[in-house]
């Protein structure tokens, strides 16, 4: 009976409260925009230790190892047959980690979840604020304020409960806590990271069960922490399959005709359908194009960046608005983007009412499009609170931070944060949690974006970022390549800020000092292949290209029909954005297709390529065959630990029978 009140007071705690990153169509009618992610599941046992290469060796993940998952069941028995206590959820930024959150939590408030667990009490990272102290106790108390049953009792019970970690790496304090100070008791009052790491190294309550969302860089630093003898499944969202990209689509749009009309546009555009992998990617599209839809504009000018999406999006926010005096819009932005690049710093995604007002931001006509309101609940005597509509979005206004023009007028209410694009691009080797701030400023900085903004919202960006982007690019792998060796680039975030600049003569300025390409245990999917792609057709000096334990990831198996890519320089003349190809299953291109084109160039100066136990298949042998026979430099082939058969050693063959075959090394 109590447990039955007190999820009754849980429930409409969970009914009045707006999650953070939430989306803004996705509060009103969570049930019906929620769409099954893809996922595979792993023992923790089985994941290779190397940051940001979950499951990679392990080869493209088949069809079976793909399941779209409900949320009941993360916790259900794996195939080896143990139930795991801590369930760790991976996924890059957008890829729905919160949002399967958001999932558990609606289910166990209709019950679905009460055959496992009793309560359920979840933890946002990104919002919590140090220095404080508390016990579990407290942590439960605060999560569901005027529960009628005490915390300690709730907390007899201890396998019917569950703590849900939203955003492990967000958490701002050292992972490396003496075991003798952590917590060995509900009720001791601790400062709270060592209350949070007592739960985490099951110190306190060790029967209880986790749910812990993380990015893959962070992965590392969660293994310091679960070192126990319970069993641990890792669950990589995948993100949606094709099949359910144009669900989502379906769900988004309430007219089926403008669902069908922006999904077509979405899946003729390769390099955007291939965004829609990311939940939050599909979300901004839809968003974009529901308001296109419905005017007269031409939806091939969308932009294929993620960049080019936000700012696209931005446009679209912004274009009725304070159009008479374009000095108030300057003057919000500009304080936008200081509040967001301070948040960023101090990984804070809240932001209290006063300081709202103090940033000038309290405008009723600007600010509901950027940032949320968490009214406060009766019993809580702090005014409301403010967080961007999602994460993404705040990082790509602290990206804009750096670059704005702003005379030099706007100080930060928060602080005094300086426009030092060098101090972010050298805190980043350390915090990779700015990945996605540092990515968008390659997007802001590309003649093309400076150009948008001016043109669609007067917003001015400096050009001065350009040559520090450049210099660092340059200097990192100058700095990673060993004396006596060949100057070579072996982070694949590179090719991801050239991608999003996506200019030619920047590309050849920052590539034309390495001569090597060397990459490990990288999960190359299809948008790291298109990233990469377009990065080795515009390195005239590549010459030797090295891939270690990585694995090629083209479509969704489970895909009947499939797009060709579209993508200048790699498909050839015909690749225009807009235009729809549709190719059968038995049809589809090899999973080493884009690279192999890429390779192909006129300028290439490729001399060796090393293609080692990247579980290469028959289909491959295809395009490989092509490269031997039409590279006239290509003189050292490494295909180790592939599994070509005799049908695709014959195509091979081929190859190299070929009159324009220069291969000296096979191996």
């Amino acid at each position: 009976e109590h447990r039955q009140d007190s999820r009754e007071h849980m429930v409409r705690e969970s009914r009045q409260d707006r999650e953070l990153g939430a989306c803004p169509r996705e509060s009103p009618a969570f049930h019906r925009l929620f769409t099954t992610l893809t996922i595979t599941r792993e023992p923790w046992s089985k994941q290779g230790a190397k940051d940001g290469a979950v499951g990679s060796g392990q080869g493209c993940a088949s069809a079976s190892s793909r399941a779209a998952t409900t949320t009941t069941a993360l916790f259900e028995p794996g195939r080896d047959g143990q139930t795991p206590q801590v369930v760790v959820l991976v996924g890059a930024p957008g890829m729905g980690k919160t949002t399967m959150v958001r999932k558990v939590m609606v289910e166990w408030a209709e019950g679905a979840l009460h055959t496992q667990f009793d309560f359920v009490f979840c933890i946002d990272c990104k919002a919590i604020v140090l220095p404080m102290e508390a016990s579990v106790a407290d942590l439960v108390s605060q999560c569901c304020p005027g529960l009628p049953v005490p915390a300690g009792k709730i907390l007899d019970d201890q396998k019917k409960i569950l703590f849900i970690f939203d955003g492990f790496e967000a958490l701002g304090f050292s992972l490396v806590q003496p075991k003798a100070e952590l917590s060995s008791g509900p009720g001791e009052v601790k400062p709270l990271e060592l209350t949070l790491m007592s739960l985490l190294k099951k110190t306190v309550l060790p029967k209880a069960s986790l749910l812990i969302t993380v990015r893959p860089t962070a992965l590392r630093s969660l293994r310091q922490c679960l070192e126990g003898e319970y069993y641990v499944q890792i669950v990589e969202i995948l993100g949606f399959s094709a099949a359910r990209r144009e669900e989502y689509f379906h769900r988004y749009f309430e007219n089926p005709n403008k669902a069908d009309m922006a999904f077509r546009f979405a899946r003729g555009n390769e390099i955007l359908y291939s965004l829609c992998v990311i939940p939050v990617m599909s979300w901004t599209i839809c968003t974009i194009l529901e308001q296109e839809l419905s005017g007269k504009k031409n939806l091939l000018e969308c932009s294929i960046t993620t960049t080019g999406v936000m700012m696209f999006y931005l446009c679209h926010l912004l274009k009725h608005r304070d159009r008479d005096n374009p000095q108030v819009l300057q003057q919000f932005l500009l304080q936008l983007c200081s509040l967001a690049a301070e948040g960023i710093w101090k990984h804070k995604v809240l932001f209290e009412e006063k300081e709202i007002k103090d940033c000038g931001l309290d405008q009723t006509g600007l600010l509901p499009f950027f940032l949320s309101e968490r009214i406060p609940k009766e019993e809580e005597d702090h005014g409301s609170t403010y967080a961007f509509t999602h994460l993404h979005l705040q990082e790509f206004f602290a990206a804009m931070f750096y670059i704005l023009e702003d005379d030099g007028g706007v100080v930060s209410s928060l602080g005094r944060l300086e426009k030092d694009v060098n101090k972010l691009l050298e805190s980043y080797k350390s915090r990779k949690d700015l990945n996605v701030t540092v990515l968008f400023l390659f997007g802001l900085v590309s003649q093309k974006s400076i150009e948008y903004m001016d043109k669609t919202i007067g917003c001015r960006i400096s050009p001065q970022a350009r040559e520090e982007l450049l210099e660092w690019l340059q200097g990192r792998h100058r700095g990673l390549s060993h004396p006596g060796q060949a100057p070579k680039v072996s982070e694949m975030d590179t090719f991801h800020f050239l991608f999003e600049m996506n200019e030619k003569s920047f590309t050849q300025s920052v590539l034309g000092h390495f001569t090597d390409l060397d990459l490990q245990d990288t999960k190359l999917t299809l948008y790291n292949q298109v990233a990469l792609s377009f990065c080795i057709q515009h390195w005239a000096g590549l010459g030797c290209v090295t891939l270690q334990g990585c694995s090629f990831h083209w479509q969704d198996p489970e895909a009947e029909l499939d797009a060709s890519v579209l993508c200048s320089g790699v498909s050839g003349a015909a690749g225009h954005p807009g235009a729809l190809v549709v190719r059968r299953r038995e049809e589809l291109p090899c999973p080493i297709r884009l690279l192999c084109r890429a390779l192909r160039h006129r300028d290439s100066a490729l001399q060796v390529l090393r293609l080692r136990w990247c579980r290469l298949s028959e289909s491959c042998c295809a395009e490989l065959a092509a490269l031997l026979a039409e590279h006239p430099g290509l003189a050292h082939l490494e295909l180790a630990d592939s599994s070509l058969g005799d049908s695709g050693v014959r195509l091979l063959c081929e190859g190299l029978r070929s009159p324009g075959c220069r291969l000296r090394i096979l191996r």
